[in-house]
Order: C-alpha cells, then structure tokens, then sequence
C-alpha cells in the first residue's frame, strides 16, 4: 500500500502557544514530515503562486479575503493524479474556520473514489472548524476516517500521537 501526504503549511510569522513567533518550518509541515518517516508517505506540498504574507496579521486579512469570495489561488505545481496511492493524507492549518483556499484549489482537481482519507490539521484552538464538512465535499467517493487534529504548540512532541493515529 502506497500513501501520500498533501499538505498546505506556512512558515514565518505564526500563533504558536498563544504568542506570535517566527518559524523555520510551518507546523503543518511538521506534521507531514512525521507521517512520511512513520509510514513511508510521499510528500506534496501546495504552494501557492503568491506567497502569503510571512506577517501574521497580514496573512490572516489575505486568508480571510479569499475566504469570502471563494478564491481559488494559483499554485506552483498541480498533482495530477492520486491513482497509485491508497491512502490519502490531507493536511492543512485550520485557517478561518477551513482549509486555506489553496487546498481546494488541489483538491477539487483529484478523483478520490475507492481512497482512504486521513485528514489532520493544525490550530491554535479551533480544531477542524468546518473543514470536515468541506473535505466531504472535495473528497466525495473516498472513505474519509478519523481526523488528527494537533495544535500548533504541541507539534514538535506529537510524533507519539502521530503514529498512533495512522495505526489506527
């Protein structure tokens, strides 16, 4: 069985234990990165065209704006197919209350039917949000399990928690 892992993850200025603080390395990334060395996933990073700002302030105007219109951002390379890989991981920051709008813009591209699906996202408190209801939407035909959901203080002790959850 083939996985793979993709993800949206953004470095820089961020909310990490109730404080704003800069990264190397996106929380979500992180995340990705254990699932690749725990079972043997590849990685594919969305990106976007633009780059969001690495100000978090910013960030958060620029997010919730796409939000709103229901944008779906230009991203630097597509993933064409998922036909090889059984299982899915979809992995995000819980931005405003869902994925960033760069997921759907991936996501909506890809044919989910017969896949396994193992979303996981990072926050500072607010869990999955809605997004569950969205990956519903994106991922229809796939048999969605049980999310992951870490916040993003806690990810560098969570690779325990990480690996009990994909041997679920």
């Amino acid at each position: 069985m083939s996985s793979i892992v993709i993800y949206f993850s953004r470095a820089g200025e961020n909310y990490f234990g109730g404080e704003l603080k800069n990264i190397e390395k996106g929380n979500t990334e992180v995340i990705a990165e254990y699932i690749q060395e725990i079972d043997n996933a590849e990685l594919f990073k969305v990106e976007t065209v633009i780059d969001y700002p690495t100000d978090y302030m910013e960030c958060i105007d620029v997010a919730k704006k796409e939000k709103q219109v229901v944008a779906r951002p230009k991203i630097k390379k597509t993933l064409e197919s998922i036909e090889e890989y059984d299982t899915i991981y979809i992995g995000f920051p819980n931005w405003w209350g869902t994925l960033p709008m760069a997921m759907f813009t991936q996501l909506e591209q890809l044919d989910f039917a017969g896949k396994i699906i193992k979303p996981f996202v990072t926050h500072e408190g607010s869990g999955f949000g809605s997004s569950q209801k969205d990956l519903a939407k994106l991922c229809s035909g796939g048999e969605i399990k049980n999310g992951l959901s870490i916040p993003g203080a806690n990810v560098g002790n969570a690779k325990e928690q990480v690996e009990a959850w994909i041997n679920e």
